[in-house]
């Protein structure tokens, strides 16, 4: 047998130098890069006023990754040192492997100590890094107000505040404890299995002392179990079930009490596990741990049962009354509902209903643009270059010539993918082209006589119509689509707009962003964004060189507050003093709020909803303001407990901005789809869904172009409400009865004065039929002249686009109007070509907004081309009878039948549809008498 050569370890100091130096080096190699991002952004939240804010940011998360890792580690190492110490006679101290046919002795007790550390050194650093982004929960907890009185549970008499802020903390830690608690019986199932082979080969069998370890583990295991199913049990309040939210009959009367039992089984198992610990261990006193538990459970289990079918299923109103009222009263709290007024809303059917004369205001604002066409039409007149892009269209109020106007706007946005691939350099991409340039507006219903929106601001330079609107400061840095860092205040002249042959350019002004400053700052700036090797030796960069980053509002305002949910359509505002800038609204949610129902937001659940934020980003300057206008929100106080410097009062706010404010879409479009359900406020109604609603329908586009039924997205209106006497700015949606397309009711949102944020339903009379969307389109499709011009419109090269169906209040009446384009097919231009209005009975149409008025209201004839034909008559109404003149001539006929396809043959090759339409239904009509006359 070779000789046996001994693992021999190298002296002590070599090793802790060999170590020290693996150390360093690891340091270096993974936390320089973070390290380096750290100072950046230091940097950056700094440069906004901010920089408290990502120190305290920056605090908590470290406090609670080191936390995590060092009780993490100290539990599972120490549990590994403990268990190596008592199970130190049975371990084998040396191991011998055989390498190139020559034996090697290892030290395994050595060795295993090593693996201990570095397996709860991994276990810890995962451990605190994965937890160290949960910080809002621990920090709520922390600073969160404990409110002593206000609102309570219904169940447990516990504050609003518990389960907003104390729950999530208390699920957090047990489930990281039941982690470790599981880790530390793997350990001591390790070292069972470890153990093994040495008391065989000493005593031939096994011992019962092994079990030691593992029973210690095991009653710990238990009593996590018990704090779990003690935590359960507020958690019942937040379940869901099929016809309602909360804590059941059963819940309440079997569930609750009898997961006290089981938690006090459980706390009793791990006595008895304990047993091992005092006592020669046995493998029956862990069986007989688990015992207490697994009975009591299978018996509430089975007492559950019996109560949820014999005593609740048979009389389940009456039982669950109480519970669904409970639901019903905490949901509408959560989402805000709570503050909902109510009103009627006759939804009268006559023209006098309307009353035109008192609601011109709301007449003179109806948005005739749908924002898809307005887009793709502002696109082909206003983006001069192909880099610019208009991503969004967003509907506002400006005062113009002294009266408020509906109008709608659209920021011109330097896209830096769209520049020519020869173009796609370091220079233009970073200190060249940075920014986009301007915005359009235009009324929602003016038009050009081709069918083009009427510009009030356009062009580039920016050019104003009306002089109460200027624009000077144009420049838009800060964007929907400006999502590259750019280097400003260079030795580079900046592209700022074209001009003829030449473009006309600037440099920077602002005070925004990072100083560049000496070299050294700009290396690690360079190396935070790859730009290493140009950077620190460009010849354009000097000390007064900024670099803009984070110029996606989107982006900038996440990283600024992530603990905010952001709707995800930030408008721009043209302040009085002629800059511009964004406004997002911001949201605090939960998923925690007790006995409320679950809705889907984005790609989570939640339970609980308030607009507490606005936040408002300068486009020039990126100066970002985060505004507070729900003071009485606990979860936004909380945060204003933790970063008092990042939030304003709403009275803070600038009045220029403030008039800009609006109720936010995504706010209204969740409470219209809670309150189709928990409008039913008596239980036994609620119960049956006798009066379920839902968001009416209407026909849209897909993304193929394909028309398909979707739900009607909320819409702006500039009108004045039933029963007010002022203009507002308002936010609607209608609602239908589940399954059926007449509708039942609409919500409105207010946005402006001391009605913001406050929102009313208007209920329609149960007894009385109001024509929905889906009705009005059908009405459309069914009149012969206007379904005869749609059909010839898309054949003859072009194809209809029909804008979105408006439903609009107006005095006691639902007036309805839909915009109808046609766009050529190789053109990507719609161009407005007929404007429908209808009511309850009566649909006119005309090629403009005024005659589709006239003949609405006026008594005129609808026309298609400005030229008398038959109105829809009133619903009810006798159909006039046919008349025929007695001295009509048939060869005059024939006569008249031939130049209508004469003329119909001339306008269709020179491309006037709307005009050939109308000769090709004045020769339907001619045809149609000649042939009443043969017979």
């Amino acid at each position: 047998m070779p000789d046996l050569v001994e693992w021999q370890q190298p002296p002590r100091r070599y090793r802790r130098l060999f170590f020290l130096v693996l150390g360093i080096v690891a340091v270096v190699i993974f936390c320089s890069r973070t390290a380096l991002s750290y100072y950046v952004d230091a940097l950056w939240f700094g440069s906004l006023g901010y920089g408290d804010v990502f120190r305290k940011t920056l605090t908590l998360q470290w406090t609670v990754c080191a936390a995590f890792f060092g009780v993490t580690f100290l539990f599972l190492f120490g549990w590994f040192l403990a268990l190596r110490r008592a199970y130190q006679p049975d371990l084998p101290e040396d191991h011998v492997i055989f390498i190139g046919g020559q034996p090697l002795k290892l030290p395994v007790a050595r060795i295993l100590r090593l693996v201990g550390l570095l397996v709860s050194l991994l276990i810890a650093v995962a451990t605190g890094t994965s937890n160290m982004m949960e910080w809002p929960t621990f920090a709520l907890y922390w600073y969160a107000t404990r409110a002593t009185g206000g609102a309570v549970d219904p169940i447990f008499g516990k504050p609003i505040s518990f389960y907003l802020f104390t729950l999530p903390t208390w699920q957090f830690i047990t489930g990281w404890l039941l982690t470790l608690a599981v880790i530390s019986c793997v350990i001591a199932v390790f070292f069972i299995f470890v153990t093994g082979s040495t008391r065989m080969a000493r005593r031939g069998n096994y011992t019962s002392r092994p079990w030691r370890g593992f029973s210690i583990a095991f009653g710990f295991l238990l009593l996590i179990l018990a704090m779990r199913t003690y935590i359960a049990r507020f958690e019942r309040l937040v379940d869901e079930h099929t016809i309602f939210g909360g804590v059941t009959y059963t819940d309440a009367h079997v569930m609750l009490p009898g997961m006290l039992a089981v938690c006090a089984a459980l706390v009793l198992g791990a006595a008895i596990a304990s047993i091992n610990i005092v006592s020669v261990p046995r493998v029956r006193w862990l069986v007989a741990a688990v015992a207490p538990a697994v009975v009591s459970y299978l018996v509430l289990q089975t007492f559950g049962w019996y109560v949820s079918s014999f005593i609740v299923k048979p009389n389940e109103l009456v039982r669950e009354r109480p519970y669904i009222a409970y639901n019903i009263d905490l949901t509408r709290q959560a989402y805000g509902l709570d503050r909902l007024a109510q009103r009627e809303f006759p939804a009268e059917t006559t023209v006098e209903a309307a009353d035109p004369a008192n609601n011109q205001a709301t007449l003179q604002n109806i948005r005739l643009w749908d924002w898809r066409a307005l887009q793709d039409t502002l696109r082909q007149i206003q983006e001069i270059r192909t880099y610019y892009d208009f991503p969004d269209i967003d509907i506002d109020r400006y005062e113009i010539n002294g009266t408020t106007r509906q109008v709608m706007l659209a920021a011109r946005e330097l896209n830096v993918d769209k520049l020519p691939e020869s173009s796609r350099n370091w220079i233009n991409e970073k200190l060249i082209y940075t920014h986009g340039y301007g915005i359009t507006m235009n009324p929602v219903n003016g038009f050009t006589p081709e069918g083009l929106p009427t510009l009030i601001v356009s062009n580039m330079p920016i050019q104003s119509t009306v002089p109460s609107i200027v624009v000077k400061r144009p420049e838009i840095y800060f964007g929907e689509l400006a999502n590259t860092d750019v280097y400003v205040k260079t030795r580079q002249q900046e592209f700022n707009y074209p001009q003829g042959q030449t473009n006309s350019l600037t440099s920077y002004e602002g005070n925004g962003g990072i100083l560049l400053g000496g070299f050294l700052r700009r290396l690690l700036v360079a190396s935070d964004e790859g730009d290493l090797t140009k950077l620190p030796f460009s010849d354009d960069i000097n000390q007064e060189s900024r670099l803009l980053m984070r110029r996606n509002v989107r982006d900038r305002v996440a990283t600024l507050a992530p603990f905010l949910t952001y709707d995800s359509d930030p408008y721009i505002v043209v302040g009085d003093d002629g800059r511009l800038s964004w406004i997002m609204d911001a949201f605090t949610t939960s998923d925690s709020y007790p006995y409320s129902r679950h809705y889907m937001l984005g790609d989570t659940f939640i339970n609980y909803m308030r607009n507490s934020v606005k936040v408002v980003i300068d486009a020039y300057d990126g100066t970002t303001t985060f505004y507070v206008f729900d003071p009485q929100d606990p979860i936004i106080m909380a945060y204003r407990q933790i970063f008092p410097t990042l939030f304003k009062d709403a009275a803070a706010m600038p009045p220029t901005l403030r008039k800009h404010v609006r109720y936010p879409e995504l706010l209204l479009k969740l409470q219209a789809a809670v309150y189709g359900l928990y409008h039913m406020t008596d239980p036994q109604v609620f119960y049956n869904r006798e009066d379920l609603w839902t968001v009416a329908s209407e026909i849209g586009m897909d993304e193929s172009g394909q028309q398909e039924t979707q739900p009607m997205e909320p819409n702006f209106v500039l009108m004045k409400l039933p029963g007010e006497t002022a203009v507002e700015f308002v936010e609607i949606l209608p609602f239908t009865p589940a399954n059926r397309n007449n509708l039942i009711g609409w919500i409105a949102g207010r946005s402006d004065g001391e009605k913001y944020g406050t929102s009313v339903v208007y209920n329609f009379p149960k007894t009385k039929l109001v024509d929905g969307p889906l009705q009005i389109e059908a009405r459309i499709d069914q009149n012969a002249q206007l379904s005869g011009q749609l059909t010839l419109w898309n054949q003859q090269g072009s194809h209809v686009r029909r804008g979105t169906l408006l439903v609009i209040p107006c005095g006691h009446a639902l007036l309805y109007a839909e915009p109808i384009y046609l766009q050529a097919e190789h053109s990507p231009m719609p161009e407005l070509r007929l404007v429908v209005l209808a009511l309850q009975d009566r649909l006119a149409y005309g090629p403009t907004f005024d005659s589709a008025m006239r003949a609405l209201f006026g008594g005129e004839v609808s026309s298609l081309s400005g030229t008398t034909a038959p109105a829809e008559p009133e619903r009810g109404a006798a159909a006039p009878a046919a008349t025929t003149k007695p001295g009509e001539d048939v060869k005059a006929l024939i006569k008249g039948a031939a130049k209508d396809l004469a003329d119909y043959q001339r306008l269709t090759a020179e491309g006037k549809l709307g005009e050939a339409g109308q000769e090709l239904e004045q020769l339907k009509r001619k045809l149609d008498e000649l042939n009443a006359r043969q017979k």
